[in-house]
């Protein structure tokens, strides 16, 4: 998943959960204008951290799978 797509999901995440991005950038510890470049795919640097604590206020966790689940690794 490509940051752009991440944040198309976060957005419809925060859309569905009634947030604006106001009260999900409050929440997660971040500006507005942050969370925003982020939905928007505008952020080129973003922590883990960070990430973790805007997907931790939506419900979600990030998980690390295999690009290919067909493929032994």
């Amino acid at each position: 998943m490509i940051l752009f797509e991440l944040g198309e999901k976060i957005k419809t995440l925060r859309k569905e959960k009634n947030l604006s991005q106001e009260e999900l950038a409050k929440k997660s510890g971040i500006s507005r204008a942050t969370l925003s470049k982020l939905e928007n795919g505008n952020l080129t640097k973003i922590s883990i951290a960070t990430l973790d604590k805007v997907l931790g206020v939506l419900g979600f966790t990030i998980d690390i799978k295999p690009k290919n689940p067909f493929v032994r690794r």
